[in-house]
């Protein structure tokens, strides 16, 4: 696979999975209203290079504290 190809690739999941993401995580803000902000949590993993990657942090809902 040629570096463009690659680049190319990754981008349109990443494009995805940020898109897809932010739709559920509305979605479920929506939903329950919760105030102030919520811890997040996100893996990213790839079994067959053996990658687990995480990611956390807060998003402030918008709802006053």
């Amino acid at each position: 696979m040629s570096d463009e190809a690659f680049n190319m690739s990754m981008r349109k999941f990443l494009k995805r999975l940020g898109v897809t993401s932010q739709q559920e995580i509305e979605k479920a803000v929506w939903a329950k209203k919760p105030k102030g902000s919520v811890k997040v949590r996100a893996v990213v993993s790839i079994p067959e290079l053996g990658l687990e990657h995480l990611v956390e942090g807060e998003i402030e809902t918008g709802e006053g504290a």
